[in-house]
């Protein structure tokens, strides 16, 4: 069973960085996708960044420049690195991971950590 488990939100200011951590465990297989969403209050979430399972990242143009996703060797831990902070950034960031099934995918998500960034 899949499982993520996510670390590293806080409170910080305009300007400052942060760095978020996502525990992975339970892939049989490298095939999948992870992401980075952002779900500001009372909004929907939005994609912020992606990593393929080739090492392929993307990334949202409101955090481009700004952040990184990167992952450890073994795969077993996804980081969101998160430079020049922005009051905009406030909100609950997630870690998903995504995979194909037969007939159709899969998606697991983690518990989401609070990042609170005040001007």
């Amino acid at each position: 069973q899949v499982h993520l488990v996510e670390s590293g939100g806080g409170s910080v200011q305009a300007g400052e960085s942060l760095r978020l951590s996502c525990a992975v465990s339970g892939h049989t297989d490298e095939d999948y996708c992870m992401y980075w969403f952002h779900q500001a209050p009372g909004k929907e979430r939005e994609g912020v960044a992606a990593i393929g399972n080739d090492g392929s990242t993307t990334y949202a143009p409101f955090v481009k420049g700004r952040f990184t996703i990167s992952q450890d060797n073994a795969k077993n831990t996804l980081y969101l690195q998160m430079n020049s902070l922005k009051t905009e950034d406030t909100g609950t960031y997630y870690c998903v991971t995504e995979w194909m099934i037969p007939g159709g995918r899969r998606e697991v998500r983690s518990q989401g950590t609070q990042v609170t960034v005040s001007s």
